[in-house]
C-alpha cells in the first residue's frame, strides 16, 4: 500500500475565505462597487461609442483596445461583485437570500455588458489585426462576425438568457442539491455490494423524482439553443462551440471519429473489469467499483501531501502555486449540505483570484480530482501572469490538457510506489479514468448530437425518448459487458454538461494531447518548459498554432490514434498483470 512521505503544513485551509471580497452578502461596499463598475462602463462608452475612426487607424485602435483591456481586466463579468455571489451560491445552493442576490448580480452583469457591447460588435468591421498584444483577439472577432447580430438584437438575446435559459438550468441544479448525490455516487463505488446496490437504488429514485422537471427543463434548453442557432445562422448545433473554442470543425470531427472507431478498447476494458469483479456482466453503477485491492480510505492530509509532492517534482512553480491556493483560502475541500456537487476550478476575471472546490470523501478518485482541478488552477495562474485581460482564459478545446496532465502524473506516482497487489487496482483505476475521459465523453458527444437532431426534427422529446437515446449511446461505447440497468435511463438528469452544449469532446482531446506532453516530459524532464509555454499562452493564439510551436500537429488523425494506442498498451499490461497474479 502507498505510504505517504510528507505531511502538509498546518497553515492549510480547507474552506474558502470569501471575506477578501466582502464582509457579508449585505456589505454596503457591494453597492458602491456596482456604481463604480457601471460608471467605468459608461465612461468607456462615452469615449468610444458612435465612432468608426479607430476601425481604420492603427494608433486609435491600439488606444481603444488598451482602454477596453483595462475595463475587461478589472470588471469583466461583473468583477468581484458577481464572483462573490457566484462563489457563495456554490457553497450553499439552498440559501434563497444568496440565490436572490446572485440573480440581481446577474442582472447587473447584463446591464454593464449592454453598455460596452457596442465595442466588440463594432470590431466586426475592422480590417487591422497587427496590433501588438491583441492580434489573435482581433482574428477571433473577424472569424465570428458573420454570426454576430445587430447591437439591439444582441442585447435582447443577452437579456433573455437569464429567464430563457439560465433559470431553467439553475432550477434543476437546485433540486438536485437538496439530495446528497455526491455521497451516493461515492457509495456506489464501494467494494461492499450491499452498500453500492443500496446507494444505486436511492440514486435512481432521486433521478426518477426529478426526471419530469428535467424533461421540461431540457426541452426548454434545447429550444433556446435551436432559436439562437437559427438567428446566428450556424449550420450545425455544435458549430458555435467549435467557433467559440477556436477549433476547426474538421479537427473535432476527426477526433470524434477516431475515438468512436476505437470503442472496442472500452468494450475490452469492461469485459476485464467484469472478470475481475467475478460477474458475467457489470451493473451500470458497478463500473465505478475499484478492483484488485481493498478500497482504502485516504486522509485529507495524505491527499494534499501526495499532490504537492508530485507538483514539486514536475516544476517548483507548480508547487508554489499549489501552496498558495491552500494557504490563502482559495480551496474548499469538504462536502456540506447545499454545496454544489462534484468539483471545479473557477476564474471569471483577471483582477480576481482563482478558486477551487471539491467534495472530499476519502476515496482514491478524490486524490486525482484534486490533481485535476489544481491542473486547471496552475494553468490559470500561469496565464494570469503573462496575458492581458483580453487574452485571459483558455479555450474550452484545450482546457482539459493541464488538468489531465497533472492528474495522470499523480496517478502514476500512486502506481509506481504501490505494492504488487495494489498496483493492479491502480492500473484498473487509471484505465477507468482513461476510458471515461476519452471514450465515455465522445459517446456523450455523440448522444448530444443525436439529442439535438431528434429535438429539431420532432419539436419535443419526452423523458422516455431522452432515456432511450442516452442508453443507446452508453451501450455502444460500453459494449456487452455492462448492463444498461433499470434506472440508468435517467442518469442524464444530473449530467450538467448537456446543458452547456458539446464541450465534452474537450475532455477526450485534452487527455490525448496531454498524453503526448507527458510522454515527452518522461523522456526529457526539461520539456516541462515547453509545457509551461503552452500553459502560459492563454487566448493569445489558436490551439492549433500553440501546439504547432511545440511540434504537435492536432490536425493529424494519427496523432489522436497514437494516444489511444497508449491506452491499448496499458490495457494489455493490465491483462498481463492480472494473469500473473
Amino acid at each position: 500500500m502507498y505510504i505517504i512521505k510528507f505531511l502538509y503544513n498546518h497553515h492549510m485551509q480547507t474552506k474558502w475565505d470569501l471575506s477578501t471580497f466582502y464582509k457579508s452578502p449585505g456589505d454596503p461596499q457591494i453597492e458602491i462597487d456596482k456604481k463604480i463598475i457601471l460608471e467605468k462602463a459608461k465612461e468607456f462608452a462615452k469615449k468610444w461609442q458612435g465612432r468608426v475612426d479607430y476601425l481604420s487607424d492603427p494608433v486609435l485602435l491600439k488606444q481603444a483596445l488598451d482602454d477596453y483591456e483595462v475595463f475587461i481586466r478589472n470588471y469583466d463579468n461583473g468583477g468581484k461583485v458577481y464572483f462573490y455571489f457566484y462563489l457563495s451560491n456554490v457553497l450553499n445552493q439552498l440559501d434563497n437570500n444568496i440565490r436572490a442576490k446572485l440573480n440581481l448580480a446577474t442582472d447587473f452583469v447584463l446591464e454593464v455588458e449592454n453598455n460596452i457591447r457596442f465595442f466588440e460588435l463594432s470590431l466586426k468591421d475592422v480590417k487591422i489585426t497587427n496590433v501588438p498584444g491583441y492580434e489573435h483577439f482581433l482574428e477571433r472577432i473577424i472569424a465570428e462576425r458573420k454570426h454576430v447580430l445587430s447591437e439591439p438584437e444582441e442585447k435582447i438575446i443577452s437579456l433573455k438568457s437569464q429567464s430563457g435559459y439560465q433559470s431553467w438550468v439553475d432550477m434543476t441544479e437546485k433540486f438536485l442539491s437538496r439530495d446528497n448525490i455526491s455521497l451516493l455516487q461515492s457509495q456506489m463505488a464501494d467494494v461492499n455490494k450491499k452498500t453500492r446496490d443500496t446507494a444505486a437504488v436511492k440514486f435512481n429514485e432521486i433521478m426518477e423524482k426529478y426526471s419530469d422537471v428535467a424533461e421540461h427543463e431540457l426541452n426548454a434548453v434545447l429550444q433556446n439553443k435551436k432559436v439562437d442557432d437559427q438567428l446566428r445562422k450556424f449550420p450545425r448545433p455544435d458549430s458555435s462551440r467549435h467557433l467559440g473554442d477556436d477549433m476547426e470543425t474538421e479537427t473535432i470531427d476527426q477526433l470524434v471519429k477516431v475515438v468512436t472507431d476505437n470503442f472496442a478498447v472500452a468494450h475490452e476494458f469492461y469485459k476485464l473489469k467484469a472478470k475481475l469483479l467475478g460477474v458475467k456482466k457489470l451493473k451500470y453503477h458497478e463500473r465505478l467499483v475499484p478492483v484488485g485491492a481493498k478500497d482504502r480510505t485516504y486522509k485529507l492530509e495524505e491527499m494534499v501531501s501526495l499532490c504537492g509532492d508530485v507538483f514539486a517534482s514536475l516544476d517548483p512553480e507548480f508547487k508554489a502555486i499549489f501552496d498558495a491556493f491552500l494557504n490563502d483560502g482559495k480551496v474548499d475541500l469538504l462536502p456540506q449540505k447545499g454545496k454544489t456537487g462534484g468539483a471545479a476550478c473557477i476564474d471569471v476575471v483577471k483582477s480576481c483570484p482563482t478558486f477551487i472546490f471539491q467534495n472530499f470523501t476519502g476515496k482514491i478518485r478524490d486524490i486525482t480530482t484534486l490533481a485535476h482541478e489544481m491542473g486547471h488552477g496552475i494553468n490559470s495562474e500561469l496565464y494570469r501572469k503573462t496575458q492581458n485581460g483580453l487574452n485571459f482564459g483558455v479555450p474550452m478545446s484545450t482546457a482539459e490538457v493541464a488538468s489531465t496532465f497533472m492528474e495522470d502524473f499523480v496517478l502514476e506516482r500512486l502506481i509506481r510506489e504501490a505494492d504488487e497487489k495494489t498496483r493492479l487496482s491502480l492500473f484498473v483505476s487509471k484505465l477507468y479514468h482513461d476510458i471515461c475521459t476519452i471514450f465515455r465523453q465522445v459517446a456523450l458527444y455523440n448522444f448530444e448530437k443525436e439529442l439535438h437532431a431528434e429535438f429539431r426534427a420532432k419539436g419535443y422529446l419526452p423523458k422516455e425518448e431522452i432515456g432511450k437515446l442516452f442508453q443507446k449511446h452508453m451501450a455502444v461505447y460500453m459494449g456487452p459487458a455492462v448492463e444498461q440497468s433499470p434506472g440508468s435511463e435517467n442518469w442524464w438528469v444530473y449530467w450538467s454538461h448537456i446543458r452547456y452544449y458539446f464541450y465534452v469532446y474537450s475532455y477526450a482531446g485534452g487527455l490525448l494531447i496531454s498524453k503526448n506532453l507527458q510522454k515527452q516530459v518522461r523522456v526529457n524532464p526539461k520539456f516541462i518548459a515547453n509545457v509551461k509555454q503552452f500553459l502560459s499562452a492563454g487566448l493569445s493564439d489558436s490551439p492549433k498554432n500553440i501546439f504547432a510551436k511545440l511540434g504537435i500537429n492536432i490536425s493529424d488523425a494519427n496523432f489522436w490514434q497514437s494516444g489511444i494506442d497508449e491506452v491499448k498498451s496499458l490495457l494489455e499490461e493490465t491483462k498481463n498483470l492480472y494473469s500473473n497474479q
